[in-house]
């Protein structure tokens, strides 16, 4: 396997063109480069910008013990604590036992209620606009998301809190993206002082903390009867061989990294569906005519998804030229051989599923947006798609995404057509998760 990259002398042009425009970096090096790019970052130490399936299990899965999450985590983990998404070792895998049976794929189906009350809320507000309003898609489907959380997993209404949460994740994103490379030693002071520039830049008096903590202290004072029940439950009863109690900064750390990836993913998921639905008619109508067909103008439910296949290739086929979580990186904490490339210890590797998505090797026609790539068999790696990683550090939540998003998208298209404005697909903004860049403004109209 070819191996190539930029000279040495490159490597701080390049550290800093991350710093400003990470997805554009990517796209750049592996178009000149190919898909196996090495970065020099010292005498002994390289970043690695790995495309390819194989590369995507060998260090997702294959030796995924050879791998830790990178340094680039660290802001993140300054915002949100040592949750699932940024936690390690024993932390991670007490807390992974503790939430895994909340979202195992028959268990899921109990949340699917509350993400239809929410979807039920959302589209009475669409039906009250009239017609060729224009609205902001991303913002709305964040708000429906956020709703479906606060509902299905927390036991709460977060209607109240919605406003600043949007903003404080948003500004959270771009804190922890900027600060990423900076020379920081991440000690406490370090964690204070992006913490509070988050706040600052969302203009909020409390960042994501307070409704965070408000969610909780809510729980505590009226505890629910009849044993633990959604994710709340769960967190605030542990107490087991395998998981000791958790203290309250655990139980913070894993609220806050579910309100962000809990909502962040989805939303960003049916917002960039919704976008190429307006820009593929053809795949909007078959669309229309299965929900139509299977549905018969009653709601969804989650005995439908079976039925849906091609909503949900519609999805799978969004999620591949858009994936939320755009970029996985890790840090190599020893020396390794990954499909050919010698990896030393201390490296960074990045297996972008942006990338690996648009590989043409294994992806035709990669920027063409095909739904039908999902229907039946594919030839093709198993690594080749990989929107919700793999490996033990999967995302956990992928049931509930699955039904949500689909539930979501077959409720809208019975009802609404949205379209793109003359500016047509936005670019994509990466920060954690792939956003629409300056919002989704498209015009609604009833079908």
């Amino acid at each position: 396997m070819t191996l190539s990259g930029p000279p040495a002398r490159s490597s701080a042009a390049i550290i800093a063109s991350l710093a400003r425009s990470p997805l554009d970096t990517y796209v750049r090096l592996a178009a000149r480069y190919g898909d196996t790019v090495r970065v020099p970052l010292g005498p002994r130490s390289a970043w690695f910008l790995l495309s390819r399936p194989e590369h995507a299990e060998h260090v997702l899965a294959a030796r995924q013990d050879s791998y830790v999450k990178a340094f680039t985590y660290k802001p993140l983990r300054a915002l949100i604590g040592d949750g699932l998404l940024t936690s390690e070792g024993e932390t991670w895998r007490q807390h992974r036992r503790l939430v895994q049976p909340v979202f195992s794929r028959r268990d899921v189906l109990r949340f699917a209620p509350a993400i239809s009350e929410a979807t039920r809320r959302l589209l009475r507000d669409w039906a009250q606009q009239p017609d060729g309003a224009r609205l902001d898609v991303a913002a709305q489907l964040a708000g429906l998301a956020l709703d479906v959380v606060g509902s299905a997993l927390f036991g709460t209404d977060l209607a109240g809190d919605a406003r600043q949460m949007s903003k404080a994740m948003a500004a959270g994103q771009k804190v922890a993206m900027a600060a990423t490379f900076l020379p920081l030693t991440w000690g406490p002071r370090s964690v204070r002082a992006v913490r509070a520039a988050a706040v600052r830049l969302s203009r909020t008096p409390d960042g994501i903390d307070g409704p965070v903590g408000r969610l909780i202290a809510q729980r505590q004072a009226a505890p629910r009867a009849g044993g633990p029940g959604d994710l709340l439950d769960v967190l605030l009863a542990a107490g087991t061989d395998d998981c000791p109690p958790l203290p309250p900064e655990a139980v913070r750390a894993e609220v806050a990294t579910f309100l962000l990836a809990g909502h962040e993913t989805s939303a960003n998921a049916l917002a960039w569906t919704l976008a190429l639905l307006s820009a593929y008619p053809a795949a909007r109508a078959r669309l229309e005519e299965e929900v139509d067909t299977v549905l018969a103008g009653r709601e969804p439910a989650a005995a439908d998804l079976p039925s849906l296949p091609w909503t949900g290739a519609v999805i799978s086929e969004a999620m591949r030229l858009y994936p939320p979580a755009w970029t996985i990186e890790r840090d190599a904490v020893t020396a390794d051989d990954v499909a050919g490339v010698r990896v030393p210890a201390g490296s960074l590797v990045a297996v972008p599923p942006y990338l690996v998505h648009r590989n043409p090797e294994f992806w035709p026609d990669p920027a063409g947006f095909d739904p039908a790539r999902f229907l039946g068999h594919a030839d093709r790696p198993r690594y080749a798609y990989i929107p919700f990683g793999g490996g033990r550090r999967a995302c956990v939540g992928q049931s509930f995404a699955e039904l949500e998003t689909t539930l979501v998208l077959a409720s809208i298209a019975q009802q609404f057509r949205l379209e793109l404005g003359p500016a047509g697909i936005p670019r994509p903004a990466a920060y954690v998760t792939l956003r629409p860049g300056g919002g989704l403004p498209m015009r609604l109209t009833r079908r």
